[in-house]
């Protein structure tokens, strides 16, 4: 949901596993205030990842800088690309990697590495990763840290509830999402291609996570697995 107005400056890092931190920015979409967040994840080789890049004020690059370098900048879906310029701009050193479709969306993004099911060399150490595929609209690539048994992803759980703001309650509970981490509606009704949305869903369920970070909402914070398999039982039919 990385569209729409541009956010106000992003807070500090706050650290939610060894090796991983993330940093929380207002985000409006349609001017509904949704709030996104970007994730770093410190590397084998001590180097960073960013995922889901936000707006780098100074203080927040700096807390970034003082962690190692950033040799790597992760956009996992065709919407969140609002900051990956800016972010290449501040890194230039840095590989960017993109999913399938967003290549052809912002071209300029051509000379990106772009995302498949086997994870880069650079983090097969520490992150698993998987295209969710079976959507004929967006295919969004989430990852594992293994060693904190979190998953990370951007759109393909939002979780909005008592701690969102009074219009994305409301337009929370419209969609039947108030209090119920899953997948925005309107993008579940994409997936029509059962087989390859079982296989996708088959492959995640069997991942080993209890934590999950997301893009939008609050990240929840034990037991996503059994609320991952409540939520998207309807992926396996």
């Amino acid at each position: 949901m990385n569209t729409g107005s541009a956010p106000c400056e992003a807070t500090r890092l706050r650290e939610w596993a060894t090796g991983i931190w993330t940093a929380e920015a207002p985000l409006r979409f349609y001017g509904i205030p949704f709030g996104t967040r970007m994730t770093v994840v410190r590397l084998g080789d001590g180097s960073l990842l960013l995922h889901s890049p936000v707006a780098l004020s100074a203080a927040l690059r700096a807390e970034v800088d003082a962690l190692g370098p950033v040799r790597h900048i992760v956009s996992p879906n065709k919407l969140h690309h609002l900051f990956l310029g800016a972010a290449q701009a501040a890194y230039p050193a840095a590989r960017l990697h993109v999913p399938p479709g967003l290549v052809e969306k912002r071209p300029e993004f051509g000379t990106a590495r772009v995302l498949g099911d086997a994870p880069c060399a650079a983090w097969a150490s520490v992150l698993d990763q998987l295209v969710v595929r079976g959507s004929r609209a967006m295919q969004e690539v989430v990852f594992l840290h293994r060693a904190s048994r979190t998953l990370i992803v951007a759109d393909l759980c939002e979780h909005f509830g008592r701690h969102s703001p009074a219009l994305t309650r409301a337009v929370a509970r419209v969609a039947r999402m108030y209090g119920r981490p899953r997948m925005p509606p309107d993008w579940q009704l994409t997936f029509t291609d059962r087989a390859a949305r079982r296989a996708t869903f088959e492959r995640l369920l069997a991942w080993d996570f209890d934590r999950v970070i997301l893009a939008h909402g609050a990240p929840l914070q034990a037991g996503a697995k059994a609320v991952f398999e409540r939520e998207y039982a309807w992926a396996l039919a």
